[in-house]
């Protein structure tokens, strides 16, 4: 696991070429644009896999690099200098055949505006030798009561499900996603996810983006966090969450109505041990923040416990990917 910015070409996680290989790995990719006579580097040597069973998160501010990145990987832009192999293919220059092997399913867009879903689907599943059924994707992802509504008609969520079944149709090998749940309701994020966990387990290799940490911790089996171009961080959600042994912590504490002046009576949080931690209280809440040993949290539980008194409420959360997304990106969107 790679964090706190490395350098650009920073390699993609290693693997025995006795094995199989990545499904897709991107090798120092850089990508120019010109714009207003200006160059332009919207991806700075960033190196990458994803392999076949697995589920790779691609995660990044708007401006970040990572849609260039997909792009190129997709073989609809052309790298400016490295390497890209998707099933073991150069994609700009990738035959029928493996064309055939990659579904992509593009966020609220790419869909003819004029044309119904049922009608879309049916199109899309005579372009394969062994289509899905539509007939089985249609009841799976909820699209029957609107198939025969015209695609510019719909929700962000039923144009998502659609471009879900058409990505699906021809049985893909490698599935891009971008933002597979945006615009969805928790019913329909649930069947997405089901969906999703169901193609990983059967060996299909699932690059997904998406804005949802919480989406991203659930579904991703490697994450990399895209910022300026380059990979700043990559690993595991566990890896990345528990980089630091000392990363800050987040402890609060509700007492119960009787206890409430216990909270401004000579509490924990104002001894010498507690001299780093920051701490905050409203009501009957106190909420504490940084870098909480076990001896700590240890003596705040026993304080709010005292003479066999239950909290009304008492959580500690350590930093989410969230967290870890935050400190590589800041509040630089670009």
């Amino acid at each position: 696991m790679v964090l706190n910015h490395p350098a650009p070409t920073q390699s993609a996680p290693d693997f025995d070429p006795g094995s199989q290989a990545p499904a897709l790995h991107i090798t120092d990719l850089s990508k120019t644009f010109e714009r207003r006579g200006a160059r332009v580097h919207a991806v700075r040597g960033l190196s990458m896999a994803a392999h076949r069973g697995q589920v790779t998160a691609l995660l990044g501010a708007n401006g970040a690099g990572k849609t260039t990145t997909l792009q190129c990987a997709q073989g609809l832009l052309r790298p400016t200098s490295g390497a890209v192999r998707l099933l073991n293919e150069d994609p700009w220059q990738a035959s029928p055949e493996v064309r055939a092997r990659v579904g992509v399913m593009l966020q609220d867009g790419g869909l003819p505006q004029a044309v119904r879903p049922m009608e879309l689907l049916r199109h899309v599943s005579r372009l394969y030798r062994d289509p899905r059924p539509v007939t089985e994707l249609v009841d799976l992802l909820g699209i029957e009561p609107f198939a025969t509504t015209s695609v510019r008609r719909l929700s962000g969520g039923q144009r998502q499900r659609v471009g879900l079944a058409a990505a699906l149709i021809g049985r893909p090998e490698v599935l891009f996603l971008d933002e597979p749940s945006a615009g969805l309701d928790p019913q329909s994020r649930q069947i997405v996810f089901e969906l999703i966990a169901q193609l990983r387990d059967a060996g299909t290799c699932i690059i997904l983006t998406t804005h949802l940490m919480d989406d991203a911790a659930r579904l991703a089996d490697y994450v990399y966090i895209v910022h300026h171009g380059s990979v700043a961080a990559q690993g595991t959600v566990a890896d990345l969450v528990s980089a630091e042994q000392h990363a800050p912590v987040v402890m609060s504490v509700t007492l119960p109505e009787s206890r409430a002046a216990d909270l401004r009576e000579q509490p924990p949080w104002h001894t010498e041990s507690f001299r780093e931690i920051e701490w905050t209280v409203k009501d009957r809440t106190v909420t504490l923040t940084g870098e909480l040993t076990a001896p700590l949290i240890r003596e705040i539980t026993q304080w709010a416990t005292l003479d066999d008194w239950v909290p009304e409420a008492l959580s500690v959360q350590p930093r989410s990917l969230e967290d870890v997304f935050l400190e590589v990106s800041g509040s630089d969107p670009r």
